[in-house]
């Protein structure tokens, strides 16, 4: 009975990888994993019924279902709640400059960990506020990779007048165009957007399916930023936003 419970433990779990690759129908899968089709066919009834896959009433193909999903989602929260301080703690003692973690709430970003440094003019105390999500680094870069309607969609919840000053983008256009600038970039830079005297540097945090989770950032005085030295910030805060991202190694 053991090794039977077994055997349909690792055909699940086979199943499962197979339809990694996208929606596979009964057949399909059978042959890829060379088993009968009638044993594949009970798997994929009791995979879904689990909600761990989901068949396409039209194709009557099989997919990866929402359990999938919501397993993978709190693996990279409780991944990030293990790796991301000390990230920034490397950060803060690489740069000289506090650090931070951003995730986005509706339609604010909110700082839920910091690394101060021990400059005496140093950038706010964030942790638990919540930032507008239009002119910080940290509220772009967790809207990269979105798609336009997305961000629309999010940015209808901000309160307006929408703030912001200097060149900070103020209305949901501006917004989608500098994202697309920074896109290609990678990062986001907010360079006296929110604050007179502050500048900041973000990148985000990418989950397993691409798109962010959260967001590294690093803000200071601008004044002690030269152009060398903000090459240099952006160089390691992407490095750090990079190895906490779901497809990397920390």
């Amino acid at each position: 009975m053991a090794n039977d419970s077994l055997t349909s433990v690792h055909r699940a779990l086979n199943v499962l990888t197979a339809l990694g690759s996208g929606p596979l129908g009964v057949q399909a899968v059978a042959e890829e994993l060379g088993t009968e089709k009638t044993q594949i066919s009970r798997t994929l009834k009791v995979l879904a019924s689990e909600g761990f896959v989901e068949r396409d009433p039209r194709t009557l193909e099989y997919s990866l279902g929402w359990r999938i999903f919501a397993l993978a989602a709190a693996g990279t929260d409780s991944r990030l709640r293990r790796n991301a301080a000390k990230a920034l703690r490397g950060l803060t003692r690489e740069l000289g400059e506090p650090a931070y973690l951003t995730v986005r709430e509706g339609s604010a970003a909110l700082t839920v960990l910091s690394e101060q440094s021990g400059r005496g003019i140093q950038a706010h105390e964030w942790i638990g506020r919540a930032s507008p999500l239009n002119c910080t680094s940290s509220g772009r870069a967790l809207l990269l990779g979105l798609e336009a309607d997305e961000v629309t969609d999010i940015l209808s919840g901000c309160p307006t007048p929408w703030p912001g000053i200097g060149k900070a983008p103020r209305t949901v256009a501006a917004v989608l165009k500098r994202l697309r600038q920074e896109q290609r970039t990678g990062y986001v830079v907010s360079a006296e957007e929110y604050e007179v005297g502050l500048t900041a540097v973000a990148a985000p945090i990418l989950g397993f399916q691409g798109t962010p989770v959260a967001a590294v950032n690093v803000s200071m005085p601008s004044f002690r930023l030269t152009p060398d030295g903000l090459q240099r910030v952006i160089a390691a805060v992407t490095a750090a936003a990079a190895g906490l991202s779901s497809n990397r190694d920390t």
